[in-house]
C-alpha cells in the first residue's frame, strides 16, 4: 500500500507517528525556506510541511516543483500545528515530510478543484472526472452510496429477493418514448430499453418469488429538466398476497428507515390523502405540505356581482398569503406577469388586501362592497395583514395555475425549509384519463393497475369516474415513488385493454406473454417503484439530480465528456440492416 493513513484520518492523538500518505496536491504555498502542501484524497485534506533546514535538498526541491493536482506519495512525522485550522478535521496537525515521490504530474486543470469552482457547468461536465474530485460532488456520490447500501440492507433483512431483469426488451406503446436498439441477428426488428421492469416483476410474482426488489437502470426518451435524466435508477419492488394497506405500511417503514439511518430524522406516521382532496386543497397530486396556504373555491361569493371575468369563469380560486398585505403595486404586478406566462396561462390576477386595521383594499373594489370583501376574506380564513390572490378561468387550467401560484408564494415568503420533510401518501387516483387528440382513454399510471374493487363492475359504463387502486408517495411536493395493486385476473386485464382501445390482436401482440401467464395461477400482488436519484437529491436538500449521478447527461441528452450520442460508421449500419436517408 502507498499509504498508512488517509488524508482525512490523522488527529492530534497521532502526534509523533511515522506515516505515509498519498493523494492529489490541492494547494502549494511556497514561502522560500518553507513550503506547505495541502494533500487531498476522498477522505479529506492534510497539511504537509517542508523545511529547507531539516529536509534533504531533493525532497525540498521536489516539493517546490509540485503543481496543483500532482499525484504524490509522502512519508514523514505527525506534528502539532502552531496555527490550527478549525475548518478541517485534520486542522490540529501537519506532517513534517522527509520523503516525497511524484507518482504522476498533472497539467493545470481547466477549473479550480474546490467547492466554489470557477468552472461553468458545461466545462465541468466535459471534465467530469475532475469535477468528481471536488468535495461537494464527491459528498453527493458518497450520500448515494450510503442510500444504496441502506436500501439493500432493509430489503435483504425483510426477506426480499434481489433479481435482475432484462435490459433488452420489447417496445410498448404506452407511457413515454422508448429508446430503441436495432437487432443485427433479426434485421428490421428492434429491442427497447426498459422504462420500468413492470411486466417482469409481475411475472416473478407468477413464478412464486413473493417479495422482489431491484436497484435497476431505466430509460426514457423524453425532454430533460433538473429532476430528469434519460437513464435513471429505480428502487423497484413487488409483493404477493398483499392489499394496498400492506404495501403502504411496508414501504412507509422503508422510507422511515432511510430517514432515520441517513439523516437521523423521525418522519413519524405518514398520512394518507385522497387524490380528490389533494386537488381541491392544493391543486396538485404532489402537494407540498411544508406550508398550509390551502386553495379556496370562492365562486359562490364572487359570481353574479357584475364582474364579467368572475361571472364567466368555470372556477374562481384564491389563496391567502400570510403577512403580505404590505405588498406594493410593483410586487403584485410581478406576480401578475408570472401567472400570465405561457406555462401558467392565466389571463390576469385579482388581489384583496386584508389590512392590519381590518379594512380591505382590492383591485375590483367597484364591483364588490365591503361586506362582499369581508365574505371573501372569511371564506379564505384570512387574518389581518394577509394578501388574498385570486385567479379565474377554465376549471382544470385554473387549478393548475393556482397550484403554481401557491408554490411561488411559498418561496417568496420563505415558507420552504429543505431541512423539514413532510411525506404523504396520495391514493384513489383516476384509473383512466381521456385524451381528445387520440380520441381514447389512456391509463393514468399503466394498464396493469387494478381498479378499486367496488369500481370493477362499472368499468365500461362509468369509465371516467373509475378509481385506481394506486398510491404515490410524495415528499415536499416531489413524487418520490408510485405503485399500485396489480390486475391478476386475465378477464379483467383483457377488459382494461379493451377500454384503452386495444384490439384483441394488439393486446395479444403486445402483452400476450402476460395474459398467458395469468392462465396459470397468478397471486394477488402489488408493488411500487421509487425514483432513487430523486431520493438522493431530496436527502441533500437540492432540486437537481444531476450531481448525484457519476456521469450525467446535459439538458440535450448528451454526454459531453465522451461526446455521446455519436455517429456510427457505415459498416456498422450495414451489419444492422439500417440505411440512413440522404
Amino acid at each position: 500500500m502507498l499509504r498508512s493513513h488517509t488524508c482525512g484520518e490523522l488527529r492530534l492523538s497521532d502526534k509523533g507517528k511515522k506515516v505515509q500518505l498519498s493523494g492529489w496536491v490541492q494547494k502549494v504555498r511556497d514561502k522560500g525556506k518553507l513550503v506547505w502542501i495541502d494533500i487531498r484524497d476522498r477522505y479529506g485534506i492534510t497539511q504537509l510541511i517542508f523545511e529547507e533546514e531539516n529536509t534533504s535538498n531533493d525532497v525540498f526541491n521536489t516539493a517546490k516543483k509540485c503543481g496543483r493536482e500532482f499525484v504524490i506519495f509522502v512519508e514523514g512525522n505527525v506534528s502539532e500545528r502552531s496555527s490550527k485550522n478549525d475548518k478541517l478535521n485534520t486542522g490540529e496537525i501537519e506532517v513534517l515530510v522527509d520523503k516525497i515521490i511524484v507518482l504522476n504530474e498533472s497539467e493545470v486543470p481547466p477549473f479550480t478543484i474546490e467547492e466554489d469552482s470557477d468552472g461553468g457547468d458545461d466545462l465541468r461536465m466535459k471534465y467530469r472526472y475532475l469535477d468528481i474530485r471536488r468535495s461537494n460532488v464527491k459528498d453527493k456520490l458518497l450520500l448515494r452510496h450510503k442510500l444504496l447500501k441502506t436500501t439493500r440492507d432493509f430489503f435483504n433483512n425483510a426477506d426480499f429477493i434481489e433479481v435482475e431483469t432484462p435490459v433488452l426488451i420489447k417496445s410498448t406503446p404506452e407511457g413515454a418514448r422508448d429508446f430503441i436498439v436495432p437487432s443485427r441477428m433479426n434485421q428490421g426488428q428492434f429491442y427497447a430499453l426498459p422504462q420500468s421492469p413492470q411486466t417482469f416483476k409481475q411475472l416473478l410474482m407468477v413464478g412464486g418469488l413473493d417479495k422482489y426488489y431491484q436497484l435497476v437502470k431505466c430509460f426514457r426518451d423524453e425532454d430533460l429538466r433538473s429532476d430528469r435524466q434519460p437513464e435513471f435508477t429505480q428502487i423497484d419492488c413487488e409483493m404477493s398476497f398483499v392489499d394496498r394497506s400492506d404495501v403502504i405500511q411496508t414501504f412507509g417503514n422503508f422510507m422511515s428507515h432511510l430517514f432515520k439511518k441517513i439523516l437521523n430524522i423521525d418522519i413519524g406516521e405518514i398520512p394518507i390523502m385522497k387524490y380528490d382532496d389533494a386537488m381541491k386543497m392544493y391543486g396538485s397530486d404532489k402537494p407540498d405540505l411544508r406550508f398550509d396556504m390551502k386553495i379556496c373555491d370562492i365562486s359562490s361569493v364572487t359570481q353574479g356581482k357584475g364582474f364579467k371575468v368572475f361571472d364567466d369563469a368555470e372556477s374562481v380560486l384564491a389563496i391567502s398569503v400570510p403577512g403580505c398585505s404590505n405588498y406594493s403595486r410593483k410586487d403584485i404586478d410581478e406576480i401578475t406577469e408570472y401567472v400570465k406566462t405561457p406555462q401558467i396561462g392565466s389571463k390576469g390576477l385579482v388581489y384583496l388586501k386584508v389590512n392590519e386595521d381590518g379594512t380591505f383594499k382590492s383591485s375590483v373594489d367597484k364591483f364588490y362592497s365591503s361586506d362582499d370583501l369581508k365574505s371573501i376574506s372569511k371564506l379564505c380564513k384570512a387574518n389581518q395583514g394577509d394578501l388574498i390572490l385570486i385567479l379565474a378561468g377554465e376549471e382544470n387550467q385554473n387549478l393548475k395555475a393556482i397550484s403554481e401560484l401557491r408554490l411561488l408564494m411559498g418561496k417568496k415568503t420563505n415558507l420552504f425549509d429543505n431541512k423539514i420533510f413532510k411525506p404523504v401518501w396520495i391514493v384513489d387516483f383516476p384509473l383512466f384519463i381521456w385524451d381528445s387528440e387520440s380520441d381514447r382513454y389512456h391509463s393514468v399510471h399503466h394498464p396493469f393497475t387494478s381498479p378499486l374493487t367496488d369500481d370493477i363492475e362499472s368499468i365500461k359504463n362509468d369509465t371516467r369516474n373509475i378509481k385506481a387502486n394506486a398510491y404515490d408517495l410524495v415528499i415536499n411536493g416531489v413524487e418520490i415513488g408510485g405503485g399500485s395493486i396489480r390486475i391478476h385476473d386475465r378477464k379483467l386485464q383483457e377488459t382494461i385493454f379493451e377500454v384503452l382501445g386495444f384490439s384483441k390482436e394488439e393486446a395479444k401482440n403486445q402483452f400476450g406473454f402476460l395474459l398467458d401467464a395469468f392462465r396459470f395461477g397468478t397471486p394477488p400482488h402489488g408493488g411500487i417503484a421509487f425514483g432513487f436519484d430523486r431520493i438522493c437529491s431530496l436527502f441533500a436538500g437540492e432540486e437537481s439530480i444531476k450531481d448525484f449521478i457519476a456521469f450525467p447527461k446535459n439538458t440535450s441528452g448528451r454526454d459531453v465528456m465522451i461526446d455521446s450520442p455519436s455517429i456510427i460508421d457505415n459498416d456498422q449500419l450495414d451489419e444492422l440492416g439500417i440505411k440512413l436517408s440522404d
